[in-house]
């Protein structure tokens, strides 16, 4: 499903890999170049461009060798807005992630800034986990073109000499040296192009503030991982318990993205596209690999957070339209400064009911204040975020082996830092749990409905009280209190009053 003008991606094939990254990442080259982001040392693309050239020297292939291939990634130009580094790292982990190849992209505009794009440049080798070194068993001799040939005498011209180009590897020396794996046959396929413009689009999709512009319909289900019980002697507690740890650093950044206001289908769309879809892809041509689990989480994590950080940037939570009563002003409450209760009369039968209060709108008052504690909570973790942010940056900053001291005291704060936001996060749900909620989510569901349904019987009262020219009459538990609460006051007022009657009697 297309999005239009948004959802243009085009590959091409590079024939210079090396000069191709100097040139999209060099700013004495790009007018607007914004970020650079790299997924490897840039040594890798040196020895990838050697072993492709290589490669393609042995094949006798005509033509021009591919090195590489990059992809050119159309962003809208609402994405200005975001912060050019982590939009950048977001869609090159993205690519990463699904297909396990190094990136380095490169994020510009065109020089009249009507073209904001990404320029994604991937390997289709992988580095093998050991190099394949073969040494020679005796002599070995090649000709001008790389061929290796059974004499010597295949390499020598007329006069006798080795002739130019020719070379002779000795025996015990190195002649071969295989770093990288074979080329992955699925970006040459037709469908691959394909399957990358579906994967950005609804990438691209989640961040669109436009929501006419959504292309997939959106999974149902929780937003939430759940984790796995371990039981008794599991000999695979360790794993277990390390993989638990991944789905409860997802679950709290979950919670966050509720809380600042994060809708949940995107949340969701986050997910499947994220996790979900990455794993089932990964167990289909792999098998089960749980330490795969704990990348895939770690880029959702981080796509996750890019997303609190859009929304929270582009659109600052609006203060409720209804905002939380005062005993005085809450009608639950109108009946306990009365004198006493207002009788029906015949004539007033006859007038409209006044309206009740729904057991969940009731419950606005306490829910708005747990909702409260809720913000206010996220927004000092947002705090330490930030302060985190800084000490990386910090750090990064701070080069030279004499400066050792100082990155230990760096790195000391920032594993504080880490330490707290955890534990910051892992308080929000204990918020909602005190009052009987078991998650964020089944919390803010009945605080969002109990808004409604408050906002929805202010308004009828108000209706009703201009109809009736009354004021309303609490009902339920608490009135019915205050009722008793006023009828003993009442009581006790009149036996003082009959008691001083007596005593004025007594002195005349």
């Amino acid at each position: 499903m297309p999005i239009g003008r948004n959802s243009f991606i085009q590959m091409t094939k590079l024939s210079n890999v090396k000069g191709r990254i100097t040139y999209i990442s060099s700013h004495a080259k790009q007018e607007n170049l914004y970020a650079v982001y790299e997924t490897t040392e840039r040594k890798f693309w040196r020895e990838l461009a050697k072993c492709n050239q290589e490669e393609f020297a042995k094949s006798g292939t005509e033509g021009k060798c591919i090195e590489a291939r990059e992809l050119i990634i159309a962003l809208p130009e609402s994405f200005t807005e975001y912060q050019p580094d982590r939009l950048l790292q977001l869609f090159t982990n993205h690519f990463k992630q699904n297909y396990g190849t190094e990136c380095i992209a490169a994020l510009h505009h065109n020089k009249r800034k009507t073209n904001y794009h990404i320029h994604l440049i991937f390997a289709e080798r992988k580095l093998l986990d050991e190099p394949i070194i073969k040494i020679a068993s005796r002599n070995m001799f090649y000709d001008e073109n790389g061929k290796h040939v059974r004499t010597k005498k295949e390499i020598l011209g007329e006069d006798g000499e080795i002739r130019e180009g020719c070379s002779i590897v000795k025996k015990g020396e190195v002649y071969e040296k295989k770093l990288f794996t074979a080329k992955d046959e699925r970006f040459k396929c037709n469908s691959f192009l394909d399957e990358v413009k579906h994967s950005y689009t609804d990438l691209i999709n989640i961040y669109v503030q436009d929501e006419k512009q959504k292309l997939q319909v959106f999974e149902r289900g929780s937003v939430y991982l759940a984790t796995k019980k371990i039981g008794k002697n599991n000999p695979k507690a360790q794993e277990i318990e390390a993989d638990n740890q991944k789905r409860r650093e997802w679950n709290r950044a979950v919670d966050m993205a509720l809380i600042s206001g994060v809708p949940e289908p995107k949340i969701m769309e986050v997910k499947r596209k994220e996790i979900t879809e990455p794993i089932r892809e990964s167990i289909a041509r792999r098998g089960n690999r749980p330490r795969l689990f704990s990348r895939v989480v770690t880029v959702a994590v981080e796509a996750l957070e890019f997303l609190i950080a859009s929304v929270l940037f582009k659109k600052p939570r609006e203060v409720p339209k209804q905002t939380e009563q005062t005993e005085a002003e809450h009608p639950e409450h109108v009946a306990e400064n009365s004198t006493a209760a207002v009788k029906t009369t015949k004539e007033e039968k006859a007038e409209p009911e006044q309206p009740k209060m729904t057991r969940l709108a009731s419950k606005y008052p306490k829910l708005f204040k747990v909702n409260k504690e809720l913000e206010d909570q996220n927004g000092a973790i947002q705090q330490k975020q930030k302060q985190l942010s800084v000490k990386k940056k910090e750090l990064s900053e701070v080069t030279g082996w004499f400066k050792g001291r100082k990155k230990k005291e760096l790195q000391k704060e920032i594993d504080e830092l880490k330490s707290q936001i955890r534990d910051m996060k892992d308080y929000l749900p204990r918020i909602v749990q005190k009052i009987g909620y078991r998650s964020v989510q089944e919390f803010l569901k009945d605080f969002k409905d109990s808004q409604t349904e408050y906002s929805q019987y202010r308004t009828a009262i108000e209706k009703w009280k201009k109809k009736t020219g009354k004021e309303p009459v609490a009902h339920g538990i608490r009135a019915k209190l205050a009722e008793k609460k006023q009828e003993i006051q009442n009581e006790q007022k009149n036996k003082h009053h009959t008691r001083s009657q007596n005593k004025d009697r007594g002195a005349r």
